[in-house]
Parts: structure tokens; C-alpha cells; sequence
């Protein structure tokens, strides 16, 4: 029979194993992320329980998703939730996993907002449906349409919507021949496809091979692909006084800022993001 570890035992070969790999901070962190969704133990549930054998299932199921994270899966797509604003967003590989600058965005349009409320909101290219729910989650009695081409990320938004209890309206379109809705908005917010081709040298396996290409590129020649038209877009459907939100590729600030410029929008700026690097657009449409 082999050597019976207990859940401290576990978990620091667990740390072993994927530091060869992932730097040893992130792989505390993955285990500790495996522990809590496996056993629903928290940091100090690890240290109470230390001793405590683990068992050959537990042992098992944590050698599985060793397996899978050193071949590079997203461990949110492993166990199929990811945390963002707060919140547990289910997400698979035909939706972007959401990032810490995403909730950012969140965070400035919040703050722009707060205190007024019956807001109408669209979210275009709007994925798992993080950045819409969101809005409906923190924007007192919003109203959010959220818009993507992908039908199976519509259905992944579609059920954060429903679990999360927000009431979003999802469309399927494409944001790229959208034409201004019968409606108009206060606020329009985007985290578009931006990262250019030649840029995927530089990128991680576990984006570039897990998650949707769908969502993430745009040729070198037409960097602003999606940013055109949704400035467009923004122009003929935003109400007076009405703000358009964008999460940028940093390289392409100055030339998205001048799309805005050139449409009529007034008061654009651009903002960094906690890493210091030109992460985010907002502008006024008068």
C-alpha cells in the first residue's frame, strides 16, 4: 500500500508539483483554490485539518487537476467558476475568464454613477456576462441589455444572469454592423477584442490555447476592428449626457481616443489601470 497522506501532506506536494511550473506564489494559490472548491476548506480549515488523512478519492481528484493545470487549463475553467465584482460567475471556454482590470471598468462607471438610478445600460461583446451583471448588481434599478455574437457565450450570460438574480436582456448581434436601437442609453461599455496578432508571441499557453480566440483577436492591420463601429454605435444611441466605457489594448489609447474626438464626444479620458499602463476610455456624448 502507499504512504497515506494527510490534507497538509496533500497540499504541499500539491505546491511541489505545480511550482515546476507556476511560481510558488501562484501555486499556494491554486491550492489553496483547490482545497476550498474540493473540500469547501479555507486557509485555516487547511491548518485545523492538517492531520487528518485525506482519503484516495480526495488525493485522486486533486491529482487530476494537478494534471490539467501543468498542461496549462485555467483552473477557473477546471472548475468552472470564476470570482468576479464579488461575485461567482460560471465560465467555459467560449467565454473570456474575467480579469481583475474588467472589475476596474466596473468600478469607474459605478463611482460615475452612483446616486442616480433607472439608468440604461448596454454592455456590447458582453461574454460571460460579467461586466452587464455587474452593472445590474451595483446600478439601483438599471436597466441592461447586454449584446455578443456568440450564442454560446449569450447562454453562458444568460445563466450568471439567472444564478446571480439580475434581470439583463441579452441580443445576439453583431457589434461590428450594429445599428442604433429604438432606445437610448445612458451608459454604453465595451471590453471589445483587442489583442493584436503579432502580440501572441508574448502571451501565456493557458490563454492562447484555452480561451476563445474569438474574444481576444484582431488583426495587426485593423486594431481598432471593434472600436469604430461601437463609437459609432455610441454616437447615434447614447442620450445627452450619456457615457460610452471602453477597456483598451494600452497601445492604442491615442488612436481610439481620437475615433472618440472625431464622433463628437467630449471630456475623453483615458485611465490607468492598477499596473499603471493606459487600460481604460471613457467620454461624453453632448
Amino acid at each position: 500500500m502507499g504512504r497515506v497522506l494527510t490534507y497538509s501532506q496533500l497540499a504541499a506536494e500539491t505546491v511541489r508539483q505545480l511550482s515546476a511550473r507556476y511560481p510558488v506564489s501562484e501555486s499556494r494559490a491554486m491550492t489553496r483554490l483547490i482545497f476550498e472548491r474540493l473540500k469547501g476548506f479555507t486557509p485555516a480549515d487547511l491548518v485545523l485539518k492538517g492531520t487528518q488523512e485525506a482519503g484516495d478519492f480526495i488525493e485522486g481528484k486533486v491529482g487530476q487537476i494537478v494534471s490539467r493545470l501543468l498542461k496549462d487549463e485555467p483552473i477557473q475553467y477546471i472548475f468552472g467558476i470564476a470570482d468576479f465584482y464579488g461575485m461567482e460567475f460560471k465560465v467555459t471556454p467560449d467565454v473570456l475568464i474575467p480579469r481583475t482590470e474588467t472589475a476596474e471598468l466596473v468600478d469607474i462607471i459605478v463611482r460615475d454613477w452612483a446616486g442616480k438610478a433607472d439608468l440604461n445600460v448596454a454592455d456590447l461583446c458582453t461574454g460571460s456576462g460579467c461586466i452587464a451583471v455587474a452593472l445590474a448588481r451595483n446600478l439601483p434599478f438599471a436597466s441592461v441589455t447586454a449584446i455578443d455574437i456568440s450564442e454560446a457565450a449569450l447562454a453562458v450570460a444568460r445563466e450568471n444572469s439567472v444564478s446571480l438574480k439580475t434581470n439583463v436582456r441579452f441580443v445576439r448581434e453583431d457589434v461590428l454592423t450594429l445599428s442604433p436601437l429604438r432606445e437610448s442609453f445612458d451608459i454604453i461599455v465595451s471590453n471589445p477584442p483587442y489583442i493584436t496578432e503579432k502580440e501572441k508571441a508574448a502571451m501565456e499557453p493557458n490563454v492562447l490555447d484555452h480561451e476563445p480566440a474569438l474574444a481576444l483577436f484582431v488583426p495587426d492591420s485593423d486594431p481598432l476592428k471593434f472600436y469604430k463601429p461601437i463609437s459609432r454605435f455610441a454616437a447615434g444611441s447614447l442620450a445627452s449626457g450619456g457615457m460610452v466605457y471602453f477597456e483598451i489594448n494600452p497601445d492604442y489609447a491615442r488612436e481610439i481616443s481620437k475615433c472618440l474626438d472625431d464622433l463628437g464626444f467630449e471630456d475623453i479620458e483615458v485611465i490607468k489601470d492598477t499596473y499603471a499602463k493606459n487600460r481604460f476610455i471613457k467620454a461624453v456624448h453632448e
